[in-house]
């Protein structure tokens, strides 16, 4: 072991963070998993020893922070929900039309799942036990805090469709069902791509507007 010359240990290539940097170490940890991930599009290659090396640290040094590797994988969880509800909220800020704000919130929510396919597999494919399952927004209030920040981003096109029926633009009487409707929808037309590739699908483009326009009971 040596020092550099702040006076931080160094182990290896890596320089040991100083006293109260662990949430420095926490993030590095995250983010060397994002990167796994990203790399291989298979959380299956996400294991301690991985992330250690990824990081250049020690695999103990992981235990400081993390239980195990499904802690790690709940942390990028978590990071992966926030960006995609900031992906769907950005697209429809500001949008004076309700309607043109639920396509661009939808075409977001794609857009996201094609352009980050390993974080969004994460999201949506990772085999988890005890998934909360809820029917109605009043049961989001009782899920664990956790799912309720994951939630979000479902809330984002919630939302956007109330604004369409408010503006008398929608015929739907429950946009909570309507839009769970409507996502279940959109993850398939983005899944059915990846994994039946050859199929003579129509345009994703095409797919997207008539998905929403047709499960949102939209009016001209």
């Amino acid at each position: 072991m040596k020092a550099d010359q702040s006076g931080a240990a160094t182990t290896g290539g890596r320089t040991r963070n100083r006293r109260g940097e662990g949430a420095l170490l926490r993030d590095e940890i995250v983010a060397a998993a994002e990167r796994i991930l990203e790399r291989e599009g298979n959380e299956d290659a996400l294991t301690l020893r991985s992330v250690a090396r990824e990081a250049g640290i020690s695999a103990p040094s992981i235990y400081t922070h993390f239980a195990d590797r499904d802690a790690i994988l709940d942390a990028v969880l978590d990071i992966a929900f926030e960006r995609l509800r900031r992906h769907a909220l950005d697209a429809v800020t500001d949008r004076s039309d309700p309607v043109a704000a639920l396509l661009d919130g939808c075409r977001a929510y794609v857009d996201f799942a094609v352009t980050e396919p390993a974080r969004y597999t994460v999201l949506f494919d990772r085999r988890r036990a005890n998934r909360p399952v809820v029917s109605s927004s009043a049961e989001l209030a009782d899920l664990p805090p956790e799912w309720r920040r994951r939630t979000e981003s479902f809330m984002v096109l919630v939302n956007a469709l109330e604004s369409c029926v408010k503006a008398g633009r929608s015929a739907s009487t429950d946009p909570f069902a309507d839009a769970t409707k409507l996502w279940t929808s959109l993850h398939g037309a983005v899944v059915m791509r990846q994994f039946v590739p050859g199929f003579p699908w129509p345009p994703l483009d095409e797919s997207i507007d008539s998905i929403v326009l047709r499960l949102a009971l939209i009016s001209e």
